[in-house]
């Protein structure tokens, strides 16, 4: 039997193998959709009011009345297109050129308009004003790119980690060594196979869930498709470099739980990371689903294309290669 004839059949014995498995398959199609659907109903009516001023370059003292207004979170911004963006998507109430004297405020959106006026009231000299439009993005917009990659992240970590495992506590790799198969053959089948579902799911889901609640969409969906196989990709590298040398499945759940969980809360998953440590925003940027996300959500409410967010996919796929290296070179069959 020749390689690609070996790794075929791999690779259909795990599909297989997933697909019979009814419980496994129900949860990872219905645990995202419940998760959108429970926060479009629970953030369904009308959003807490929040003030957020972005600030491009320093304020200086002709400001200083406005910046130092209670209950007014000031953000600074470096790039001020995409600051001016966030205004359009309500994202920013309001956006100030400090250098320039000029502010961007929404017109269609009621914080942008009071802090327009707060501003008139406490600035001491005038200020140019911009006015954008643009309909607001709304929080289970914004969560349902991270829903989707969260549900890759821990059926890519137990789907590959607990598998193989498993394989190795129940000596299948073992009668495995003994064939002609190569441990490059089944760890790649184990990869395709696994991105192959990935995939399938994660469009499966959003495709299911944008028919009822309809998510804001400025970019287009074949960029949006290949920035979740490059963080499935990687993803799945991760889960197979926590295998590669496993033998207690207790291990791997915990090897699991200790990187899973500060990915999801510490990569956007929930809530934006703008405002946050410094130090926290710098730890986030070595998470690959930190930079999935960030891919995501520029294409989906920025309008972003492929070449915007270059530098987040060549990040994840330097990952997922150290990842692939570190785990087949540490990968043993018993």
């Amino acid at each position: 039997m020749s390689a690609w004839r070996r790794f075929l059949a791999l690779l259909t014995a795990r599909n297989r193998e997933f697909v019979r498995d009814r419980a496994a398959l129900s949860w990872n199609l219905l645990f995202p959709a419940l998760i959108v659907a429970g926060f479009a109903f629970a953030f369904a009516g009308e959003p807490v009011d929040r003030y957020q001023v972005g600030i491009h370059g320093e304020p200086g003292a002709g400001l200083a009345g406005f910046t130092a207004t209670d209950y007014i979170r000031f953000v600074e911004v470096a790039d001020l297109e995409a600051a001016v963006t966030k205004v359009e998507r309500h994202g920013l109430d309001l956006v100030i050129d400090a250098e320039q004297g000029r502010y961007w405020v929404n017109e269609t959106n009621p914080a942008g308009y009071i802090l327009e006026r707060v501003l008139a009231g406490t600035a001491e000299r005038p200020l140019q004003a911009q006015a954008v439009s643009g309909a607001a993005v709304r929080y289970v917009d914004w969560v349902v790119p991270g829903v989707l990659a969260m549900n890759m992240m821990f059926s890519a970590l137990y789907g590959v980690g607990f598998v193989i495992v498993r394989y190795r506590k129940n000596g299948v790799l073992k009668r495995l060594k003994a064939t002609p198969l190569s441990a490059f053959e089944f760890l790649a089948a184990q990869v395709v196979s696994r991105l192959l579902l990935l995939v399938t799911v994660t469009v499966a889901v959003y495709v299911a869930t944008d028919l009822f609640i309809d998510f804001r969409m400025y970019g287009r969906y074949l960029d949006l498709l290949v920035v979740y196989v490059v963080g499935a990709f990687s993803v799945v590298s991760l889960g197979l470099l926590i295998a590669s040398r496993t033998a207690s499945e207790e291990l791997a759940g915990g090897l699991v739980n200790l990187i899973a969980w500060p990915m999801m809360f510490l990569s956007g998953v929930w809530f934006s990371l703008e405002g946050l440590n410094p130090l926290v925003q710098t730890l986030s940027l070595a998470l690959p689903l930190t930079h999935l996300l960030n891919a995501a959500r520029a294409i989906m409410f920025d309008g972003a294309g492929l070449i915007d967010v270059a530098g987040d996919l060549a990040l994840l796929m330097a990952m997922s290669g150290l990842f692939l290296a570190i785990g087949a070179r540490a990968f043993r069959w018993e």
